[in-house]
């Protein structure tokens, strides 16, 4: 019998390889398998996924070598970058995160071309600078939406080294509502939506959505090696984001907005930077959106969560201010 063959995920145990990692073991055909790459193969995820049937092995971004010999033997890769890993002490003083992510890039390029990977899928997203610059604060230099642009800059590493990639571009995760902070009780008790999308629509998805939609992209294989793929799985405006939280959550939602510069000035880490992000969705949301043809992500993931989908097993995660 011939075994199926191995697709290395980065980061196994986090979200975004995390939902690829499931979405390998889960499907029902066997098509490939599982090598999860993960810094702490001791860790309660990385050991369930061993039970699971995956091979896993100790590699990160920061090791090229270690990368490299993950990538031996494997057919396909899925690389996702974090502008917002924590730094070492020793890296703060030599590199930002943005040099970081580009770095962590270059490692996964150089060693997917050492290893002979047939296709590599990176996560990645628009430069933000195309419409933003000149018009808001910058950072690390010379980017608007630094965890945006540097992962637009290293898309080029990967043509550079002359990987067979596909591009898959991400959206808004619906999963950070989960976390807090958009929404907003006013003085007479309703729950606002305040982020500041302004009233243009915002496209979104599941985190796990990404995952499973990337398996679709190494199914199809050498027809998308070249390709961009930009995904969401939902594509709504402020008052809609509010209309079906309202539904879910059994309460009134309403929205109200705070502008970008009331948004940048909210104090909190990233808060500048976020501003800039939701006034990059808002002021690019015709192209955004329409580069995320919902139909055609269905057409690789048929399990598609729209917003609806995400908060029906989703909206009790929600923290009520």
């Amino acid at each position: 019998m011939t075994e199926p063959p191995v697709i290395a995920v980065v980061g196994a145990t986090g979200s975004q390889g995390g939902g690829l990692a499931r979405a390998i073991l889960a499907d029902p055909e066997h098509r490939f398998a599982l090598r999860a790459l993960t810094r702490d193969p001791d860790s309660p995820a990385a050991r369930d996924l061993a039970g699971a049937g995956a091979q896993v092995v100790t590699a990160d971004l920061d090791d090229e070598a270690a990368l490299r010999a993950a990538f031996t033997g494997a057919h396909g890769a899925y690389v996702v970058t974090n502008y917002w890993a924590p730094l070492r002490p020793e890296q703060e003083a030599r590199r930002s995160r943005a040099e970081m992510e580009l770095d962590h890039a270059a490692n996964a390029a150089r060693a997917a071309a050492t290893a002979g990977v047939t296709h590599v899928v990176f996560s990645t997203l628009e430069d933000t600078r195309t419409v933003l610059n000149g018009r808001v604060p910058t950072f690390e230099g010379r980017y608007t939406v630094p965890h945006f642009d540097a992962k637009a800059e290293a898309d080029a590493l990967f043509v550079e080294h002359r990987v067979p990639t596909t591009f898959l571009r991400t959206a808004y995760f619906f999963d950070n509502l989960s976390r807090g902070g958009a929404l907003a009780r006013g003085d007479d008790g309703t729950l606002a939506l305040t982020l500041p999308m302004a009233d243009k629509p915002m496209s979104g998805i599941a985190v796990a959505d990404i995952g499973r939609t990337a398996l679709g992209v190494f199914r199809r294989g050498a027809e998308l090696i070249g390709h961009t793929v930009s995904i969401a799985g939902d594509h709504l405006t402020g008052e809609q984001y509010a209309a079906q939280l309202s539904e879910a959550l059994g309460r009134p939602v309403v929205y109200r907005p705070l502008g970008w510069d009331e948004y940048r000035a909210l104090g909190f880490p990233a808060a500048a930077e976020m501003g800039n992000m939701f006034q990059y969705y808002a002021e690019d949301s015709a192209r955004f959106v329409a580069d995320r043809d919902l139909d055609r992500v269905r057409e690789l993931n048929p399990g598609l969560l729209s917003f609806r989908g995400w908060l029906a097993e989703h909206a009790g995660d929600i923290p009520l201010p």
